[in-house]
């Protein structure tokens, strides 16, 4: 099966200049979904992760299905003022601005091994700030798994030291 085949491609989108690939046309397709999650998961059995990590929204799609089947507990990491208990914050560089994100303070423990899952890796701002927060926490990270990684933008390089999986490549 050849997943890049399953994924939707919309020129300009959100906005002129950008080519979208559009994953709900993957995920719809039993399947295909059940592929991506058994790869991922496939490739961590037997690292003992304790926590999968995913970043709102998309990541969530694919984080808790991964977790479920590492058998670890799953934790949101979310747009400010999202999450009800104490948390930290992480901010990161957008093309034109900054933005930020949080996780629960008491979402890792110390040494706890960690997967951190996301649909997408372009220029790697948003992993690079989930990492920073995983590691405020203690979290031992494991690996970093995205379904596509955008190869030009170079997200990969903020993550140097850490191993890596992306199933597809563009």
């Amino acid at each position: 099966m050849d997943l890049k085949e399953k994924i939707r491609e919309i020129p300009d989108f959100p906005k002129e200049g950008i080519l979208f690939y559009d994953v709900t046309t993957l995920l719809k397709d039993a399947g295909a979904f059940k592929r991506i999650i058994d790869k991922i998961g496939n490739f961590y059995d037997g690292e003992g992760i304790q926590k999968v990590v995913s970043m709102e929204s998309r990541g969530f799609i694919l984080g808790a299905p991964v977790a479920y089947r590492l058998n670890a507990g799953f934790v949101p990491v979310r747009k400010p003022g999202k999450l009800p208990s104490d948390v930290y914050e992480a901010r990161y560089e957008l093309e034109y601005g900054s933005d930020s994100l949080a996780i629960h303070q008491d979402a890792i423990t110390p040494g706890e091994k960690v997967l951190i899952v996301d649909d997408l890796i372009a220029t790697g701002g948003t992993v690079a700030a989930t990492v920073q927060l995983v590691k405020k926490l203690g979290g031992n990270i494991q690996g970093i798994a995205f379904l596509i990684e955008l190869t030009e933008l170079r997200g990969r390089n903020k993550l140097d030291g850490y191993n890596v999986l992306s199933l597809l490549s563009y």
